[in-house]
């Protein structure tokens, strides 16, 4: 499979102000999924950033990243849906290499956690076919149905699943799922000629909660950046201690 993957990073983003250069574990958030990107070269044949931002688009390429245009400044505001974007890109790579590709990779730089295992795994189950998309998702507890309530006349009742007084979080039934926002994989025909991110057969690659962890907001960027310096720290390897007497003065 030709599986094209695409770092969107546009520079008008309002909830985080320029949050795609925002520095998080010491690096620009963008960096760390040009990382597993990078990583995961042997399931994406290429991996493009499209941007409409001459700063980002030059810090990508500082990254290594391969940013072969600029995209259309109508494709940079902040209510422009992703599917246009992945079209643009799609289109943009088809006429300058004279080839189709088979699948799409959307890669948000607001996932930092995400691994290249963990696009290899998506792009495994894409290959096993018999659907239209491949979407990460976490399993929640914190935010399952039945902790979600409505409030009706003054009561408040169960939005759409009836909790039972003691259940325990471990016990909610059945599992949830929430999409993370780190993988979307897409036939391509299914987003070029369908207009769809989704299709109709979506299969879900679940992903634990620490590598889920993404930036919407600047609590968030703060979160990221303690856990991403706290990981980089635990990597390092110790100091190995001198025999006493040997150390200057």
């Amino acid at each position: 499979m030709r599986v094209l993957g695409v770092v969107p990073a546009r520079g008008g983003s309002k909830g985080v102000p320029r949050k795609n250069l925002r520095e998080v574990g010491g690096r620009p958030l963008i960096a760390w999924t040009l990382d597993a990107a990078r990583e995961a070269s042997d399931a994406l044949y290429r991996t493009v950033v499209s941007t409409d931002d001459e700063e980002i688009a030059r810090v990508a390429r500082e990254l290594g990243g391969d940013v072969p245009w600029l995209r259309p400044g109508d494709l940079g505001g902040d209510k422009v849906p992703m599917l246009p974007v992945l079209r643009h890109a799609v289109e943009a790579v088809e006429a300058e290499e004279g080839e189709r590709v088979d699948w799409v990779c959307l890669l948000q730089p607001t996932a930092p956690f995400r691994t290249a295992g963990d696009v290899r795994a998506a792009v495994s189950l894409a290959a096993q076919g018999g659907c239209d998309s491949v979407i990460s998702v976490v399993r929640v507890f914190d935010v399952h149905p039945v902790l979600m309530k409505r409030i009706e006349d003054g009561r408040l009742l169960p939005f759409c699943v009836e909790e039972k007084e003691g259940t325990r979080r471990q016990d909610y039934d059945p599992p949830a799922y929430m999409r993370n926002g780190c993988i979307y994989l897409t036939r391509r025909d299914v987003l070029l000629a369908r207009g769809s991110l989704w299709g109709d057969v979506i299969r879900p690659y679940v992903m634990p909660e620490e590598r889920s962890v993404g930036i919407d907001n600047e609590l968030q960027v703060k979160l990221v950046d303690l856990l991403l310096r706290e990981r980089g720290a635990a990597t390092k390897p110790a100091t190995a201690a001198r025999p006493p007497g040997t150390g200057r003065s």
